[in-house]
């Protein structure tokens, strides 16, 4: 989430009354993640007793004809009881609008916090509702290719050239350089597939104690390897920030919650050390586009990417190897 939009007053106040949620009566900017510009939107409510909601303007990385996907699916998985925000649809039944070309939606607001050091307990929480949600939406009609996928990332080393990503760290564009190709051309095909969030990290996970309250920002959501899924999961929670320190409490648990709802089928666990050097990659590389590309005057918090360069250093050491076997 961001802020690369500025809208005023009048003209929130114009979205919002697009909906039957009452007057606006505050709005305010949100800093964190990189791909849209968001806002906590308050207002009287329907019924006048109050409500709040996330004002979403999609700014890129995400396309306009994506915008069905992701907002159905967050439709899907509410009715199947995952913790999921709904849409809040405009009074004439759509879930999106558009503003001077850009799409905007508005999304259910839920209670919690993203943690920035979970216990064991949070990430076992994390794993099972994420196994759940992999089994809510084995029958989502809606597929999508994953446009952040191994692809991707090679076009995204292209894109930076050798010289790009050597002015963010010279070692990081030699370990780009030896460790892309291999990962992308062992890339498995045929291990089992469904939707996925692709991007399940602390910050879009909002926890009340020990209990998953909501996941949200289903903006990367694809159709994909539900083992890769569990890959970018484990990466994003299992370090420290900076990708210097691994838990290990907190990945036996989030894969302990994770298999406890869905069992891994062996090829999956044997993939795993190979995945997640491919979410490693996935996060270094558009990391390293938004370190060198985000604008300057942008409300926005820029994230290193030779954090998940070092986790990648750490999948891929052969002293880890037994990391994913199973218990």
């Amino acid at each position: 989430m961001a802020v690369y939009t500025h809208l005023g007053a009048e003209v929130l106040a114009g979205l919002v009354a697009e909906y039957d949620v009452g007057e606006l009566t505050s709005v305010k900017g949100i800093a964190e993640g990189i791909s849209n510009s968001n806002w906590l939107v308050e207002t009287t409510g329907a019924d006048g007793s109050g409500a709040r909601f996330i004002l979403t303007m999609y700014e890129y990385r995400i396309e306009l004809e994506d915008l069905p996907f992701f907002l159905a699916l967050l439709d899907h998985l509410a009715d199947k009881g995952c913790p999921v925000p709904r849409t809040i649809h405009d009074r004439a039944g759509q879930r999106f609008r558009l503003l001077d070309g850009k799409a905007i939606a508005l999304i259910e607001f839920l209670p919690g916090v993203s943690v920035s050091a979970p216990t064991p307990g949070q990430a076992e929480a994390v794993g099972q509702a994420l196994a759940q949600l992999h089994l809510a939406a084995a029958d989502f009609p809606a597929t999508r290719a994953n446009g952040m996928g191994p692809a991707e990332w090679q076009r995204l080393a292209d894109a930076l050239g050798p010289d790009g990503l050597a002015a963010i760290d010279q070692g990081f564009a030699a370990q780009v350089a030896r460790e892309l190709p291999a990962v992308v051309a062992a890339w498995p095909a045929d291990l089992p597939r469904g939707t996925i969030h692709a991007d399940l990290f602390p910050d879009n996970v909002l926890m009340l104690g020990n209990r998953v309250a909501g996941l949200i920002d289903f903006y990367f959501a694809c159709t994909d390897l539900l083992a890769y899924d569990l890959a970018v999961t484990h990466a994003a929670w299992c370090f420290s920030n900076d990708g210097k320190r691994f838990n290990p409490a907190l990945s036996a648990a989030l894969l302990a919650g994770y298999e406890a709802v869905r069992p891994l089928e062996p090829a999956e666990r044997a993939a795993l050390p190979l995945l997640a050097q491919g979410a490693s990659l996935r996060f270094a590389m558009t990391r390293a586009w938004d370190w060198v590309n985000t604008p300057a005057d942008a409300l926005v918090t820029r994230k290193d990417p030779l954090a998940y360069a070092r986790r990648l250093a750490f999948y891929g050491d052969p002293a880890n190897a037994g990391l994913f076997a199973a218990p």
